[in-house]
């Protein structure tokens, strides 16, 4: 590929990374056809793979694809609709085409509105987080289907029959109003946090900081839309907490660094001081939710770290609270974890066989780490040997795998 070439390919991969989304909902708002309006952008997409490298890439590559993929929009709905219906749809998305080429720098930005159109109670319960994962921030089915514990393929179909149900109940693109914002909350903060724990994750992927980043920045919107809810609140602070500690988790080599072992003049002070003042006013103003809750969790690690503060029993009595709310097996197994430091590996290994037989542990990758570093506390070497192995060959993490390879060497020789 030429330079040429070269450049057309960042342009196309920066302009997926950034504006993705924001593409896909200014598309679908006015046909509330998602699955058309991604259809459409993949179109434009390819177009532009072909053209940019000849022509050059445009000034605006965002305008250039936004436009592409209104003209596929309107060959769609001609073939599709009558003539006499259609001439009004296609005027009206003419004039958006028009109006966005006018100003090609404020193209509307109606991500919040697709995400609370993807959150509306016409669509599965089930599914308005992972509609919303797919459709503002462009992760494929696999991927969500691991962040949710789902076969990829049950995903798959349960995400092209929610795009179908948005078109046929003809569900608004709008912010619902403010009596109607709690019913679907919860979607939406479960999907921008699913969304930034995997930009988290993902270390040295390309595109897993620039997720992360837009999690923190929806979180944001969110909160300044709803600023009276304290679960907004407490999930921006959980995601600030874990943002704090991103230059500390791997060391200047690039090996994985345990939360316990980091250097903490490497944390960002501003997001934690950020982080604490949300949580207090979290806390303010109203019952604790689980984003509350895992926040507070966070600042009872930061402040053992940073103050020598004694907290452990303040976290697992936080996970005791947050089980009781969730029921969650990852809840259990972070909990397990935390009463280790407390009442020792023994009892926290007997936690962890109340989640041994769920399937979802089975190939989660956390747990066999879990498991591995108990079984070493208390001296099963064995056991841990056995443990250990399989959590390294779960990690996509090259560094947490060679630090779990480290821990294995280190049981064989002792």
């Amino acid at each position: 590929m030429n330079q040429m070439g070269n450049e057309a390919r960042r342009a196309a991969e920066r302009v997926a990374r950034e504006s993705y989304g924001r593409l896909v909902a200014f598309l679908a708002a006015r046909t509330r056809d998602v699955a058309g309006a991604e259809d459409a952008l993949a179109e434009a997409f390819a177009t532009a793979l072909r053209m940019w490298p000849e022509d050059g890439v445009p000034s605006n590559p965002d305008a250039w694809l936004l436009t592409v993929a209104r003209r596929r929009q309107t060959d769609a709905v001609r073939r599709r609709q009558t003539r006499t219906a259609g001439e009004t749809h296609l005027k009206l998305i003419a004039d958006e085409i028009e109006a966005a080429m006018e100003t090609p720098d404020e193209i509307p930005d109606r991500r919040l509105a697709l995400m609370f159109a993807c959150a509306h109670p016409a669509i599965e319960r089930g599914m308005r987080a992972p509609l919303i994962l797919q459709t503002i921030l462009g992760l494929t089915a696999q991927d969500i289907a691991a962040a949710f514990l789902i076969p990829p393929a049950t995903m798959g179909q349960r995400l092209v029959r929610a795009k179908t149900r948005i078109k046929e109940a003809g569900i608004p693109f709008r912010v619902p109003e403010r009596e109607e914002l709690p019913e679907r909350l919860d979607a939406v903060l479960e999907a921008i946090y699913a969304a930034y724990a995997k930009g988290w994750g993902e270390i040295g992927e390309t595109g897993s900081a620039q997720l992360a980043e837009e999690a923190i920045w929806l979180g944001q919107l969110v909160v300044s839309l709803m600023p009276e809810e304290p679960e907004a609140k407490g999930m921006l602070a959980l995601m600030l907490y874990t943002e704090a500690r991103r230059s500390a988790r791997r060391s200047p080599d690039g090996a994985y660094v345990p939360l316990d072992e980091q250097d903490t003049s490497l944390w960002d002070d501003w997001q934690i001081d950020l982080a604490e003042n949300l949580l207090q006013q979290a806390n303010a103003g109203g019952p604790s939710g689980r984003y509350q809750i895992e926040a507070a969790i966070q600042s009872a690690h930061a402040a053992r770290r940073l103050r020598g503060a004694p907290t452990w029993p303040a976290v697992v009595a936080l996970y005791d609270h947050l089980l009781r709310l969730t029921g969650s097996p990852v809840v259990a197994l972070n909990r397990a974890v935390a009463r280790a430091e407390v009442e020792g590996p023994v009892i926290a290994l007997e936690d962890l066989a109340a989640i041994a037989a769920d399937k979802r542990m089975a190939d989660y990758q956390p747990y066999w780490a879990a498991l591995g570093h108990l079984n070493a506390l208390a001296g099963n070497r064995e056991a841990a040997f056995e443990a250990l192995t399989l959590a390294s060959g779960l990690s996509a993490d090259p560094a947490v795998r060679q630090y779990l390879n480290n821990r294995i060497a280190a049981l064989r020789n002792g």
